[in-house]
This record gives C-alpha cells, sequence and structure tokens, in this order.
C-alpha cells in the first residue's frame, strides 16, 4: 500500500503523449486537445502521421524524439498501441522517459502491470481504460466526443502513486468521461463479461446468419445488426484483445456455455426457454435501470483511500475531483 500522502485539491494538468494513433489513441488526442491540453502523438505508419498532421495536430513517427520531448516537460505518456506492441513500447519508455507518468487505454489491466513491473515502470504506471469504441479502426475513425459521458476505468491497484492517479483521473474528466476505479484482475473478470464475450458472441452470431445463406442474411434486421455490430471489427483487434484476457475469458465463457446448455436441454424436454428469458429480461432491466453515484469524502493519498475507492467503483460510483 502507499503511504497516506494527500494529494492537494488542485490535480496537475501535465502535457500529454500519446503513444498508437489509431481509433482510440486517435480521439484521445483529439479530445485533449480540445480540452486545451498540450498533446502530441507517435505512431509507426507515416500514412497516419500524415493524417493526423493534415488535421492540424501534433504528430511524429520517431518514438525517440517523442519520448524525449515528453521526458523534457515530464508529461503523461498514454500508452495506445496493441497489446502485442506494449512491451516494445514500455522499452522505449523505459530507455528515454523512465520519469515520465505513464497510463494506458489497452483493454486489460493485470498484464499492463506485469509489463510495466518487467520494464522497472511500476511506480510511474496507473492504468486506465476508457469503455468506448466503434467497429471502426485507425486515426479516420477517430472523434473527439467519443469518450464523452462514457466510463474510464482507472487502476486503484496497491501501490499506485496518488498524485499519478489524480492525474490520469483528470485526463479521463477532461475528455468528458466517468471515471470508475477498479482494481485490475477485478476490472479483467468484468470486461471478459461485458466486452469481450459479447465480441466472441457476436463473431458465433455472425457465423450462423451465414451458415443459413442468403435468404437468412436477406431476412437479418435490427436484432441480428446490433447482435453482430461489433463482429465488423477487426479481427487483429479484437484477438489481441480477447486473447490477452484469455482467463477470465475461458471462465465467463464456460459459465455462458452451460447456460445455452441448459437452456437448450429445457427447450428439448420442456418445450419453454422461460428459465433463460425471463431472467435475462430481468438482467437487461438492471442494466437500464442502474444509478451512477458519485464518489465522495475520498482524497488520492489519504488513509486508506484505494481500498475506499474499490469498494466504491464495485458498488457504482464514480469519481470525482
Amino acid at each position: 500500500m502507499c503511504q497516506a500522502v494527500q494529494v492537494a485539491a488542485s490535480v496537475s494538468t501535465p502535457d500529454v503523449c500519446v503513444l498508437g494513433l489509431g481509433l482510440i489513441g486517435g480521439s484521445l488526442l483529439r479530445a485533449a486537445v480540445a480540452a486545451g491540453r498540450k498533446t502530441w502523438g507517435w505512431n509507426r505508419s507515416a500514412p497516419t502521421v500524415d493524417a493526423a498532421r493534415a488535421d492540424g495536430f501534433d504528430a511524429d513517427t520517431d518514438l525517440s524524439a517523442v519520448l524525449r520531448r515528453a521526458a523534457e516537460s515530464e508529461a503523461l505518456i498514454v500508452v495506445a498501441v496493441p497489446m502485442p506492441a506494449v512491451d516494445a513500447t514500455l522499452a522505449a519508455i523505459a530507455e528515454h522517459a523512465p520519469g515520465c507518468p505513464i497510463t494506458d487505454v489497452v483493454s486489460v489491466k493485470a498484464e499492463m502491470v506485469a509489463a510495466a513491473t518487467r520494464h522497472g515502470l511500476r511506480d510511474r504506471f496507473v492504468g486506465g481504460h476508457p469503455m468506448a469504441g466503434t467497429s471502426e479502426s485507425g486515426w479516420q475513425a477517430g472523434d473527439a466526443d467519443l469518450f464523452r459521458d462514457a466510463v474510464w476505468v482507472v487502476s486503484a491497484d496497491d501501490g499506485v502513486d496518488p498524485r499519478i492517479w489524480s492525474q490520469v483521473a483528470q485526463l479521463a474528466l477532461d475528455c468528458g468521461s466517468l471515471v470508475v476505479p477498479a482494481e485490475s484482475v477485478e476490472h479483467d473478470a468484468a470486461v471478459a463479461r461485458i466486452s469481450h464475450l459479447p465480441h466472441v458472441l457476436a463473431e458465433a452470431l455472425a457465423l450462423s446468419g451465414a451458415a443459413g445463406g442468403d435468404l437468412a442474411l436477406g431476412l437479418a434486421a435490427g436484432s441480428f445488426r446490433d447482435g453482430t455490430r461489433v463482429a465488423g471489427s477487426a479481427p487483429g483487434l479484437v484477438r489481441a484483445m480477447c486473447e490477452g484476457n484469455r482467463d477470465a475469458l475461458l471462465s465467463t465463457l464456460n459459465e455462458t456455455l452451460e447456460v445455452l446448455s441448459q437452456a437448450g436441454t429445457e427447450l428439448a424436454e420442456k418445450g419453454t426457454l422461460a428459465d433463460l428469458v425471463e431472467p435475462g429480461h430481468q438482467a437487461r432491466l438492471r442494466y437500464e435501470n442502474r444509478e451512477r453515484r458519485t464518489i465522495t469524502g475520498i482524497e488520492p493519498g489519504s488513509e486508506n483511500w484505494l481500498e475506499r475507492l474499490r469498494d466504491a467503483g464495485r458498488r457504482g460510483g464514480v469519481w470525482r475531483p
């Protein structure tokens, strides 16, 4: 646990350096600039950087130079590359900007903590995950309003620096998001259920529709369209996201297969889906009627602040400074 060093009410807003300018990183660059934050970005692809520059943004393909600039200004570095590229990116940060605060927007958090630890950056790292996106990808799909009113998880793991935690949370707030504190392993278990499993089910539903041939696809309407929307995402990105959370996803997938198997048995033996449809309907209503409670009275760095933030996050709370 970090020591109880209370953070001042006025949270610093350092410059922002975004590494990776795809849908999420590109949207973050746009949103941070729109919020008045001095922000620049990096992408290994020259066409992406050219497109960002053409749109009036500060971007470069020279990772070393971008990171040296971050080190000079003590910028908050945001890792926005796919999971397979994380280790190489963190290695570059460790070489050129090891003293900078670091966060990320990758969809798995426990592995990000492990990666930061491997590269000696654990004490400067606070994980993040904006729960926003579309089925599109790349710089051209970015939108400064992508994070507006979306949930942005900020990791509340033991040992995180309260000042860096506050900086990451403030960036999320500046982008228009609602901050939810969560411990990394708990985050990964949760997103396996509400993000990664839906991707797997969408792919399976798309395959089922296609197996029905042109007639089935010709009859497909709203339920099929909505249920398969995320199957339109780039396969490489889906694999990186889901495979990076393998253990939690496997547990959730096996649980769901059991639910479907039981539903099939009851339909075959009793001619009913009541035990699936009725509870499923109630679960959907619970989602629709959920309330967001503002977390109050917890100052980062105060006594037991992480435990209290995690507990508040579990109960649906959102944090505000």
